[in-house]
């Protein structure tokens, strides 16, 4: 054997070694991309998971804040109840929904009741008329009937 030939033999037995650390370099830095890009889509998928519920949340504290009509009917003294607006918003065009003989004058058209307002009306019951123990309303933007428990009278 030719001791010449040795620093070649070394040199190539080391360039064979730097090979295959450079192979395996390569292959942490593609694993290590591999798992960046996965952590990425992962913190978009989050992001944007967490920017439709804060949209979610501000649309429902919307919805909860919106100005609402709040009826109710009570009696205020003898024959007279008043339908009164507990909400914030205006109730427009309020009507009965169904006929209620002991009311002693007709429902008014066009009855608007702006919140903290209230309507009186009279209401005589018979024995051929009793009063009703609910009144149906709607008003403008209502036009399911809401029930309105009617109270009894307290004198």
């Amino acid at each position: 054997m030719n001791w010449g030939d040795a620093p070649a033999w070394a040199a190539f037995v080391v360039s064979v070694g730097a090979l295959g650390v450079s192979i395996k370099a390569r292959s942490d830095g593609k694993r290590s991309a591999d798992a960046a890009e996965r952590s990425a889509a992962v913190a978009e998928d989050a992001l944007t998971h967490q920017r439709q519920m804060d949209a979610e949340r501000r649309a429902a504290e919307d919805e909860a804040n919106r100005p609402r009509v709040m009826l109710s009917c009570e009696h205020a003294h003898k024959a007279k109840w008043q339908l009164i607006n507990h909400g914030t918003a205006t109730a427009t065009n309020v009507r009965i929904t169904e006929a209620v003989g002991a009311l002693h004058r007709p429902w008014p058209e066009n009855l608007t009741l702006a919140p903290g307002e209230a309507y009186d009306f009279l209401m005589v019951g018979s024995m051929q008329e009793p009063l009703p123990t609910v009144i149906r309303v709607v008003w403008d933007s209502q036009e399911n009937p809401v029930p309105l428990r009617v109270p009894p009278r307290r004198d």
